[in-house]
C-alpha cells in the first residue's frame, strides 16, 4: 500500500504500514491460539471467563484496522470528495462501543455474582497419570500468554505515531495493559484455591471495569474525531503541533498580515482550512497556490489544503 487517498506515503510510512499489517495479522493468530488454550482450562472461575471474553474483544481493533485499510487507499470521487478516510474512525468507534457494551455487561454479572455470594469451584484433571488441580494449569497458561502482548504492544506503539493511526494506537495501548488482566485472573484463581470465593468475583469485576474504561476512552476519542474536533496528536494528549507549524509558515509569507488555521483529523490525514489576512486587498492566485504547496510540503498527512483570504481571522481558528 503506497498511498492513502490522494496522498502518496513516504518510504518510512510505507515501511511502517507494512510492519503494522504484519503485526496485526500476527496478533490475530496469537489471540486465536490464546482463546483456544484458555477455553481448555477456563473452569468455573469468573475471572478466567472474563479474561477469555476480553481476548475475544481484543480482536476487534485489529480487524477494524485491516478492513479500514481496504477503503482508505481509494482516491476521492465526486460521490466522496474527501475520500474514505473516515472509515478508520468508524472502525475506531465500532471497537470502542463493543468494548463499552460487553465490558458493562460483564461488570454487571460480576457484581451480581458477588451480591449472590456465588462460590465458584475449580476441579481437578488427570495429567500424565497424576491428579492436578486445574487452577495450576490456569495460572500457567495465563503466565505464558502475557508475553506476546508485551512485545507486539510496544511494537505497535512505535508504529502508530508514524502513521498517525488512532486505531493502531488504541490496539497497542490495550495490549500493553494486558498484563493487568493476567494478574487479576491469577489472583482470582488463587482466591478460589485458598477459599476466598469473593476474590474471584472481585478480579472479574476489575477486569471488566478495565474493558469498560478502554471502551469509554476509544468511543470518546472516535466520536470527537468524527464530529470534527480540532486535530489532536495520536494519543489525544493535545492539539497536533502541525497546526502551529502551519500558522508559522503562513506568517512567514511577506504578503500575509495575520493567519489562523482550522484543521480536522480525517483518519491518518488532515483537512486544513487556512485563513489569511493579506496586507493588500488583492492577492494573486499564484501566491495562494504557492502557500498551499508550502503547507502541503510540511508533512505527508496534508490531504487537503485550502487557503482562504479574509478580512478577519474567525474566532474558532487557531493562531500562533
Amino acid at each position: 500500500m503506497k498511498s492513502v487517498g490522494r496522498v502518496d506515503l513516504p518510504d518510512q510510512q510505507q515501511q511502517a504500514l507494512r510492519s503494522a499489517i504484519r503485526w496485526e495479522w500476527f496478533t490475530i493468530g496469537y489471540t486465536c491460539v490464546t482463546i483456544a488454550v484458555i477455553a481448555l482450562v477456563v473452569g468455573g472461575s469468573q475471572a478466567m471467563k472474563t479474561a477469555w471474553i476480553e481476548d475475544m474483544l481484543s480482536l476487534i481493533p485489529q480487524i477494524a484496522f485491516l478492513v479500514a485499510l481496504l477503503f482508505i487507499r481509494r482516491r476521492p470521487t465526486q460521490a466522496f470528495p474527501f475520500g474514505l478516510h473516515r472509515v478508520m474512525g468508524v472502525g475506531h468507534l465500532v471497537a470502542g462501543v463493543a468494548l463499552l457494551a460487553v465490558g458493562g455487561n460483564l461488570a454487571v454479572e460480576s457484581i451480581a455474582g458477588l451480591v449472590r455470594a456465588e462460590h465458584p469451584a475449580i476441579g481437578t484433571v488427570q495429567l500424565f497419570g497424576q491428579t492436578v488441580w486445574l487452577g495450576w494449569l490456569m495460572i500457567a497458561v495465563m503466565t505464558v500468554i502475557v508475553v506476546g502482548p508485551f512485545f507486539y504492544g510496544h511494537a505497535k506503539a512505535k508504529l502508530a505515531p508514524q502513521l498517525h493511526n488512532k486505531v493502531l494506537y488504541a490496539d497497542a495501548d490495550m495490549a500493553k495493559a494486558d498484563w493487568t488482566t493476567t494478574v487479576a485472573s491469577i489472583v482470582g484463581v488463587l482466591g478460589i484455591g485458598i477459599g476466598w470465593w469473593w476474590l474471584d468475583g472481585a478480579a472479574a469485576l476489575f477486569i471488566s471495569l478495565g474493558i469498560v474504561w478502554d471502551g469509554y476512552r476509544n468511543t470518546r476519542a472516535a466520536v470527537r474525531d468524527l464530529i470534527d474536533q480540532r486535530a489532536q496528536t495520536v494519543d489525544d494528549a493535545g492539539p497536533h503541533p502541525l497546526v502551529a507549524r502551519i500558522v508559522d509558515e503562513l506568517e512567514r509569507q511577506p504578503w500575509v498580515r495575520d493567519a489562523g488555521v482550522r484543521m480536522r483529523d480525517m483518519g491518518q490525514v488532515f483537512h486544513v482550512e487556512a485563513f489569511v489576512v493579506p496586507h493588500r486587498d488583492r492577492v494573486s492566485t499564484a501566491k495562494l497556490s504557492a502557500a498551499a504547496r508550502a503547507i502541503a510540503d510540511l508533512d505527508w498527512k496534508m490531504q487537503d489544503v485550502s487557503i482562504i483570504p479574509v478580512e478577519a481571522i474567525p474566532d474558532e481558528a487557531m493562531r500562533a
